[in-house]
C-alpha cells in the first residue's frame, strides 16, 4: 500500500496533490521516526510512543499503528535529506495539521523523558520547513512536557 509513497512524493509534478489520508499519516510517521533516530538511539519506548501517537491521530488500533510505523521506518530510511522530504510533506499536508505534527514530534523526542540536542535541533528545523512559527512550536513543546509530567530543567 505504501511502497510507492516516495515515488508519489518525489515525482517532480509541478502541481503536487494532497496525499490521501493513509499516505499522509505514513509521511508524518516517517518524520516521527526521523526525530526518534536523530540521536542514534531508536528504542522500544520511542517505537511504542510513535504507535500511540499514530493510533490517537486517526483512531487506529495499536496493531494498525505499528504496521504504519513499520512502513514509515522503511520510507524514512530511503527518504532523501530532511529538507527535501519535509518540503514535499508540507505541500501535501493541510496547514492546520502541521502544528499537531510538531507536537507529535516533541512527544516522540521526550519518549525517554530526556532532552537530546539532536532531536530538538531536528524538530526546530522541521517546524521552520513546515511553516510552523517558533512560538507555536514552543507552545506545543510546553504542552507535551506538561502532559507527560516532565519539568524543564
Amino acid at each position: 500500500m505504501f511502497r510507492n509513497l516516495l515515488t508519489r512524493l518525489f515525482n517532480d509534478d509541478p502541481h503536487p496533490r494532497p496525499l490521501a489520508s493513509p499516505d499522509a499519516e505514513v509521511a508524518i510517521a516517517a518524520l516521527l521516526v526521523r526525530v526518534a533516530r536523530a540521536d542514534d538511539i531508536y528504542d522500544q519506548a520511542e517505537r511504542q510512543r510513535i504507535d500511540r501517537i499514530l493510533a490517537r491521530r486517526r483512531g487506529l488500533t495499536l496493531e494498525e499503528a505499528a504496521e504504519r510505523r513499520a512502513a514509515a521506518e522503511m520510507i524514512e530510511a530511503e527518504a532523501p535529506d530532511t529538507v527535501r522530504f519535509t518540503r514535499e510533506v508540507k505541500e501535501r499536508i493541510a496547514l492546520e495539521d502541521r502544528v499537531d505534527v510538531i507536537g507529535s514530534m516533541w512527544e516522540t523526542a521526550y519518549a525517554d523523558s530526556k532532552r537530546a540536542a539532536d532531536e530538538e535541533t531536528l524538530i526546530r528545523l522541521v517546524a521552520g520547513l513546515l511553516g510552523v512559527p517558533d512560538r507555536d512550536s514552543a507552545l506545543a513543546r510546553q504542552k507535551v512536557l506538561q502532559d507527560l509530567g516532565i519539568s524543564e530543567d
